[in-house]
């Protein structure tokens, strides 16, 4: 039951990021160019994504064309704004659970999922680098 309601949440979470990032303006391939620009990760841990080389450049050209990006590919000021800006509403449209759930039963769901947390990280089985911005940002 504590895992099915921590994928609750976590899918939760996702749903409220896609909206964030559709609101941002940013479409599927240069919402994952712009988490590259960051830092979030180097851009081949990102090839198991599906898109073509082709398809990445076209999104890099775009993000450029918008200031969001250098010609490296890194983030610009306006990029990095526009990044933190997505996690700041996703983390707002992630809450309300939270709010529901109350601060006494939300750090009872954190104890208890801690120490599961810290063993997960604990085995090694977790990419040091991933595209899910654990540990990042």
């Amino acid at each position: 039951m504590l895992w099915q309601a921590a994928t609750i949440l976590r899918e939760h979470r996702g749903d409220g990021h896609l909206a964030a990032l559709l609101t941002a303006g940013l479409d599927p391939v240069e919402s994952l160019v712009s988490f590259a620009g960051i830092g979030a990760a180097p851009v081949a841990a990102f090839a198991g994504r599906g898109w073509s080389e082709e398809e990445w450049a076209a999104a890099r050209d775009r993000l450029a064309a918008r200031a969001l990006l250098d010609d490296a590919g890194v983030a610009t000021e306006r990029g990095r704004a526009l990044r933190a800006e997505v996690e700041r509403r996703t983390d707002e449209l992630a809450a309300e659970p939270w709010r529901s759930l109350g601060a006494a039963d939300s750090a009872r769901l954190s104890d208890l999922l801690g120490p599961f947390w810290l063993e997960v990280l604990g085995t090694g089985l977790l990419p040091r680098q991933s595209t899910l911005g654990i540990g990042t940002v």
